[in-house]
């Protein structure tokens, strides 16, 4: 089912241009695909040509978003379809991402029925996720109006790959978002996410300063790409000084696949040094995900060090938190509890 979007820009030559991302594709004839390959020219007009159509639906624990400050221990209804407005060679989905057959959609929901299978789950939010949900953003949409009238929360899981007119509507229905911020180097994201940090730097400084979405961020470190101390520092000191150090911020250990096979897998002596520099430059919630380290995926209260909320991979136990305050010395932890 073919859905027309707002993001498009009409010229006298009769081609359109798609405003949604920054890649703003240009369409000059109908049957066209963008470069995320879901979104299309149809009857002269550019649109999303999966509306209704998924090829994953799954019941998660929220942590595995990741999410540890939105409702944590909860279980939530995931999510995704095909294709990505990035190009990372590191994909960890590229199966979706890069898909490039709309077979492969098999499940079919309207947005009224994606909230029917919250509701009878119980789940207390849905996610878009497994793929970039900003390439399929009239579907989150639709879904996500509908779920708030029943007090179910929304999620994104997105690379924050967005035009600046899009990103104002998109996060006025998200709830709660885990933005990956890849690396912190423009040479980095050009050479192997094919885009500009600067747009992810504008959606995320947005995302925390000009709305009520809940934000988390996410680093996959991968060895010799990205993971230069002094890079890690200097993003640091970054969202330090733009988003403040209560922002979460997940090292996630990478794991050889796609364009990136003969990559070896993140040491976790590696995710521990990251979270270390993280902390002594001031951040006050720093994970360690993708590996089995309990103790550096648990959350500990920032003022006097007694552990909150423990995390062993996706168990949860909340220990030392009630109504979104430490037990033990009353200090809040930034969240949604």
């Amino acid at each position: 089912m073919f859905q027309k979007t707002q993001f498009q820009t009409k010229h006298k030559d009769g081609s359109i241009t798609c405003g949604l991302c920054s890649r703003k594709c240009v369409f000059k004839k109908d049957g066209q695909r963008g470069f995320c390959f879901i979104r299309g020219r149809e009857n002269d007009q550019l649109g999303l040509t999966c509306y209704n159509k998924l090829i994953s639906m799954n019941i998660d624990p929220i942590e595995k978003k990741p999410l540890y400050h939105f409702l944590p221990n909860t279980e939530i209804l995931s999510l995704g379809t095909i294709g990505c407005n990035m190009n990372c060679a590191f994909c960890q989905n590229w199966q979706i991402s890069r898909c490039r057959d709309d077979y492969v959609m098999q499940i079919e929901l309207t947005p009224k029925q994606v909230r029917e299978i919250a509701l009878q789950k119980k789940c207390k939010a849905v996610a878009f996720t497994y793929n970039e949900p900003i390439v399929f953003y009239e579907y989150v949409k639709d879904c996500a109006e509908l779920c708030r009238k029943k007090k179910i929360k929304t999620i994104a899981v997105s690379a924050g790959n967005i035009t600046s007119k899009a990103r104002q509507e998109f996060f006025s229905f998200i709830d709660a978002v885990n933005i990956d911020l890849k690396g912190f180097s423009n040479e980095f994201y050009k050479e192997h996410v094919g885009v500009n940090l600067k747009t992810v730097l504008n959606t995320i400084e947005y995302v925390k300063n000009k709305t009520n979405t809940w934000l988390e961020l996410t680093n996959l470190v991968i060895p010799g790409k990205n993971d230069d101390e002094k890079m890690i520092r200097k993003m640091c000191q970054y969202i330090k000084q733009n988003l403040g150090t209560d922002v979460p911020l997940h090292f996630s250990a990478f794991y050889p696949c796609y364009k990136m096979s003969d990559v070896n897998p993140t040491p976790l002596k590696t995710l521990i040094t990251a979270r270390e520099i993280a902390l002594i430059e001031g951040l006050k919630h720093v994970y360690v995900g993708n590996v089995e380290n309990p103790q550096t995926s648990s959350t500990y209260c920032s003022n006097c060090g007694k552990i909150l909320i423990e995390r062993n991979q996706y168990e949860t136990k909340i220990k030392g938190l009630k109504d979104g305050f430490c037990k033990h010395c009353n200090t809040k932890l930034k969240g949604v509890f």
